[in-house]
């Protein structure tokens, strides 16, 4: 078993619990990595810069797109200067994260993007990517690259907690406005406090509002199938999804044309009884009701022509 290698700098946060020599990671590269040399978690200097290589937790944060490990390459990522490998997924997790990217996916604010497994390197000797992210759309002039992530989600099955806390704290401090975890065991959704420097418990009837989302995402959503699926909807109609307004439209003329037809149905009905009542006929309650609720408008054009000669209601009504 290949050791990680070692820290170079950086806190723990103080409320997770220190790992015992059990939970160090000592994790065997994949068979594609077998072959990778170790990592020295040295940035090199942006491409055509000039700068020097940096050694990890010294100087300002690097651009988030200069990587200590490789993008679709690897499965390894770095958090605090340990090489971890981010691992596949079974079910429940790889359920909940494709259910979670889709309602984010859904209800994505004008400007924005949601991304899922976007590396990010987040400080010195960090260098990785949670489940789902809303990131702004564009360059970011000031940088030179992409934005950086606004909001981030993290499914959390098997993790270990002080992991999860670590990185939600050091995407905080890196600027990450917003992190959400959602916890499958305790089947609920909480958002890291740097505060409180923990995990808060969000309320399941409550919302996630933002300026990233075009409609508040209902917590609900991010746990239950059922939620998910109306938030979906939801978000695709904020967002103006052209096949749901013309789904919309169709319904609304659909409804008007039904509208109209029973206003005609309704106004050749009274003709009929008026017809009757004018000719001194009389009508039970029973053929009252019957001529008032019928709809087919040829059937009631023929009541109204036999209304006139009939000497009784029930040869209009057996026309």
């Amino acid at each position: 078993m290949k050791r990680a290698p070692r820290r170079h700098g950086g806190r723990r946060p103080p409320d997770a619990a220190l790992p015992s020599a059990d939970d160090q990671f000592r994790v065997k590269m994949p068979g594609m990595d077998e072959n990778h040399t170790g990592y020295n978690l040295k940035a090199p200097g942006r491409e055509g810069s000039g700068s020097s290589l940096r050694l990890p937790g010294r100087g300002p944060f690097p651009p988030v797109d200069e990587h200590l490990v490789e993008p679709e390459v690897t499965r390894d990522e770095i958090i605090g200067g340990r090489r971890v490998v981010a691992m596949p997924a079974n079910p429940p997790h790889a359920d909940q994260q494709s259910a979670v990217v889709q309602v984010l996916r859904s209800c994505v604010a004008p400007g924005y993007r949601g991304s899922t497994e976007l590396l990010t390197r987040v400080d010195q000797d960090s260098d990785f990517a949670t489940d789902a992210c809303i990131r702004k759309e564009g360059t970011d002039p000031a940088t030179g690259t992409r934005y950086l992530e606004e909001l981030a989600f993290e499914v959390v099955s098997e993790q270990k907690a002080w992991s999860v806390t670590e990185k939600a704290s050091r995407m905080y401090r890196r600027g990450v406005r917003r992190i959400f975890g959602v916890f499958l065991k305790s089947d609920q959704v909480c958002e890291w406090s740097a505060e409180c420097q923990s995990w808060l418990p969000l309320d399941r009837g409550s919302q996630i509002e933002d300026r990233c989302l075009v409609t508040p995402l209902h917590v609900a959503a991010l746990l239950d199938a059922s939620a998910a699926d109306i938030a979906v909807v939801k978000g695709l109609a904020a967002q103006g999804n052209p096949e749901l307004k013309r789904r919309e439209d169709a319904a609304r003329s659909e409804g008007e044309a039904a509208g109209l037809a029973e206003g005609r149905a309704e106004a050749s009905a009274e003709a009929v009884l008026k017809v009757l009542a004018a000719r001194g006929i009389a009508v039970s309650e029973a053929q009252r009701q019957e001529i008032l609720g019928c709809q087919d408008l040829d059937r009631l054009d023929r009541w109204l022509r036999q209304a006139v000669l009939a000497s009784s209601a029930d040869e209009v009504t057996s026309a």
